[in-house]
């Protein structure tokens, strides 16, 4: 005998809106996206370059998307996740060093003022950074990554770190991977700090993820074979340091790249130098009530010269207030 299941008016209205909703997240490509000039370019911009029959038809090989990360495709207000990381590692490390109790800039941190730490600027945070990253091999590192990533907490959100992801950006991922694109990290920050969790968070391989990097020297400890990591900065993967770096690893001149600030503004001009369409788009922090709002004066993902230009060049610059239907990927419906 066959049940019959009855519903109330509010019960069938329910259903209704599932139904649509399922059938607006699988024709729409970027469902936590407004519509808007943002939206429309990313998605007309995939239309035109894989129509076969389009003069602007790019083959798959061809289709490479680069994207920075801290404030593109994660947050990264009040400071920089890795730099967070990087004082977390000062205070389990400071058993090992009592030397730092009187030296700077690890007596501010280990007191918990970390604006007198940073005041150094950026000689401080190479210094702090030199200290906790080195000393390791390669795999204790990676776990040391992994551990951290798994149990720590934003400072004001209370979120674990990859809760903090953008779902609008995951959405670019996924729709440039749909349509035969390789993407890539280009980031500032270090690369192997990124590779451990970016598979599972986004999508990127760790051979796909490309940052700064302190020097290694490989070693036989025991019989085994390691890769030993030193105090000492291999390269800075930030402004200039970019397009260098995406010829050096990979090889093919983008044609698409994602930034937010004056640091991505190099790697931007790269891609969009190059013969036939291009995508430069500039993620703007305009949410000071579901994010942070930030632009020109920031000490932190600072976007002055890069906002000018892109103005000047009519690159796509994403409001995120206006944009945006949610920030972060806990936050997404």
């Amino acid at each position: 005998m066959r049940s019959v299941i009855k519903l109330s008016p509010m019960g069938i209205a329910s259903v209704v809106l599932t139904l649509a909703m399922t059938v607006a997240h699988a024709t729409d490509p970027l469902p936590s996206w407004n519509d808007g000039e943002a939206k429309s370019a990313i998605i007309e911009f995939v239309q035109r370059i894989t129509r076969k029959n389009s003069p602007d038809f790019v083959p798959e090989p061809e289709r490479i998307a680069v994207f920075d990360n801290d404030g593109t495709l994660w947050a990264e207000q009040p400071l920089y996740f890795q730099l967070i990381f990087a004082l977390d590692r000062v205070k389990a490390l400071a058993p090992k060093h009592p030397e730092w109790k009187s030296k700077e800039p690890f007596a501010s941190l280990l007191k918990g003022d970390v604006k007198t730490a940073l005041a150094g600027g950026e000689h401080a945070a190479l210094e702090i950074m030199r200290a906790t990253h080195a000393g390791t091999t390669a795999a204790q590192f990676e776990k040391i990554v992994k551990t951290w990533i798994a149990t720590a907490r934003h400072p004001t959100a209370g979120q674990p770190y990859t809760n903090m992801v953008y779902q609008p950006m995951l959405e670019v991922l996924g729709h440039l991977r749909a349509h035969g694109f390789k993407t890539f990290i280009v980031s500032g920050g270090g690369v192997e700090f990124m590779r451990p969790w970016v598979n599972e968070v986004y999508g990127i391989p760790p051979e796909q993820v490309i940052g700064s990097s302190i020097k290694t020297k490989f070693e036989m400890q025991n019989g085994n074979p390691v890769l030993i990591r030193l105090p000492e900065i291999n390269f800075i993967d930030d402004k200039a340091g970019k397009p260098v770096a995406i010829n050096q690893h990979i090889g093919r001149r983008p044609i698409a790249a994602f930034g937010n600030s004056d640091g991505d503004l190099q790697m931007l001009q790269w891609t969009t130098a190059g013969e036939g369409p291009r995508l430069a788009l500039y993620v703007h922090h305009t949410d000071g009530e579901r994010e942070w709002a930030y632009d020109r004066k920031s000490k932190i993902g600072r976007l002055d010269k890069g906002l000018d230009e892109a103005q000047t060049k009519g690159w796509t610059v994403v409001d995120m207030k206006k944009d945006w239907k949610v920030i972060y990927q806990s936050k997404a419906q």
